[in-house]
């Protein structure tokens, strides 16, 4: 007479894999959602919250049903193997947002220049819901400071408009959709280089010795960097220009705006980014790596002569 072994059924494992379907199930609903349907990005984390919660669950549950299958044969192995790949996806978004916020400070906008900050052409407005958010203050950019002190503008030798045709061809290959611009891409040229107008017939049968142009009542000044007064700031407006775009990263859809400002310099043109989240209080440090994989694109695009 053959002996059979009942072997004990383990719950745990089975309801691990149903948690873990419904995480896997959730959390692609909503990344889909938000990046091709419109979700907003406050409903799409809190549902990344939840299926995370779930995710957890699934994988205290899938190890109760590995232990029991180690210590008694309990059937639930399959269950359970299941469970930790289906919670694979909710536990690394979860596991990577936590590690950022606890790793980067909580500020959700950043410049290359923190203390002359770029002004946005229309400010960003988005309905925060849930995840309210302060005005950025000198303390955040004392923050930035210390979290991205590689994060600097660019200075390119080179006319305005030659830099700004980079600069705009840089912003379409990195996904920045330009939606604003002011300024002339032009500088302003020098009132030596302007024709003389032509005389009159009049004058010229009279008189047909040339006549020198008259110097220019007011010659301009180059105006140094860290000089930030009226004038200055008149000088820097006449002879740049400021872009406004925005952003959005490729896998979870998050929306940035985004600032580019250039101000011609003597024979150089310096080029400032600022970056920031349109929702919540803390950007993950993505705004961080929006300017500096820009600038870096723009350098290999300019061929390198970025100048400190």
């Amino acid at each position: 007479m053959a002996i059979r072994f009942d072997r004990p059924i383990s719950s745990a494992a089975r309801f691990s894999r149903r948690f873990a379907a419904f995480a896997l199930v959730l959390c692609l609903a909503a990344l889909i959602g938000h990046r091709f349907a419109g979700l907003a990005t406050p409903y799409l984390v809190l549902i990344l919250i939840v299926a995370t919660g779930f995710s957890i669950l699934a994988a205290v549950l899938a190890a109760a049903g590995l232990r029991s299958l180690w210590l008694t044969g309990a059937e639930g192995g399959h269950d359970a193997l299941k469970a930790l790949i289906f919670a694979a996806l909710p536990l690394f978004i979860g596991g990577l947002a936590v590690e950022r916020y606890l790793t980067m400070p909580v500020i959700y906008d950043v410049s290359t220049d923190p203390v002359s900050v770029p002004d946005w052409l229309k400010t960003p407005s988005a309905d925060q819901i849930w995840l309210k958010r302060v005005p950025v203050t000198p303390e955040d950019r004392e923050k930035q400071l210390e979290a991205y002190p590689e994060l600097t503008g660019r200075r390119y030798d080179g006319a305005i408009d030659r830099v700004l045709e980079a600069v705009k061809k840089v912003a379409k290959l990195n996904g920045i959709r330009i939606t604003r611009a002011e300024g002339d891409s032009v500088p302003t040229r020098d009132p030596e280089d302007k024709p003389a107008a032509k005389p009159q017939a009049q004058n010229q049968a009279a008189d047909n010795t040339a006549v020198p142009d008259e110097a220019p009542d007011v010659v301009p000044v180059p105006t140094p960097r860290p000089y930030d007064d009226d004038v200055a700031q008149l000088i820097r407006r006449a002879n740049g220009v400021t872009l406004q775009g925005e952003t959005r990263t490729l896998v979870l859809g998050l929306r940035f705006d985004v600032i580019i400002r250039l101000r011609e310099e003597a024979e150089t043109t310096f080029v400032d980014v600022r970056v920031a989240s349109r929702y919540g209080p803390s950007d993950l440090g993505f705004s961080a790596d929006i300017a500096e994989d820009y600038l870096k694109a723009l350098d290999a695009e300019l061929l390198g002569i970025a100048g400190s």
